[in-house]
């Protein structure tokens, strides 16, 4: 007995087909996906390594602020381990404190919080001196090598005599 044709017979083939399509489709965008997310790995990692190099400089300016750098200007290298692990991470090289600018204040019209200043601001010297110091760093990641450049103003009052040294 003759049976007369399947209507499905003709269409076998076609769910193979369709099915490869679909896989190649899902590969394309699986690779698409794993390719973008190692893209935006690199780009989160580099801007932590520059934040924390931020932060890195950001300590060694605390640093170079909290000693007399205006007493013999000099450029210096401050080491920083941002994790506290014992291991310097960060190297911040500073040039030499450059003063922009200076003014003159007289004792009488010195801002109220330098009258705690101590002795070198007694109000016997005749003029103070508000000094303006640019400070250069340039941090160094001792992992990847990776650098920052980073400036900072700093407003100093400083005595006659600390004047003539510091802004010559």
């Amino acid at each position: 007995m003759i049976h007369p044709e399947c209507p499905h017979r003709s269409q076998r083939g076609a769910a193979l087909i369709v099915c490869l399509i679909l896989l190649m489709l899902i590969t394309a965008m699986v690779a698409s996906n794993f390719t973008l997310s190692s893209t935006n790995l690199k780009s989160v990692t580099n801007t932590q390594i520059r934040n924390e190099a931020i932060a890195a400089a950001n300590t060694a300016i605390e640093q170079v602020l909290s000693s007399p750098f205006y007493v013999n200007p000099a450029p210096e290298s401050v080491d920083v381990d941002i994790n506290n692990d014992g291991i310097t991470d960060y190297t911040v090289n500073f040039t030499a404190p450059y003063c922009l600018s200076t003014g003159t204040i007289s004792p009488a019209s010195l801002p109220v919080s330098s009258l705690s200043l101590g002795s070198s601001f007694a109000s016997t010297i005749s003029t103070y001196y508000e000094t303006i110091f640019d400070l250069d760093a340039t941090v160094i990641d001792n992992a990847s090598g990776a650098s920052v450049r980073v400036h900072q103003g700093v407003r100093k009052l400083l005595t006659q005599a600390q004047y003539t040294t510091a802004c010559p």
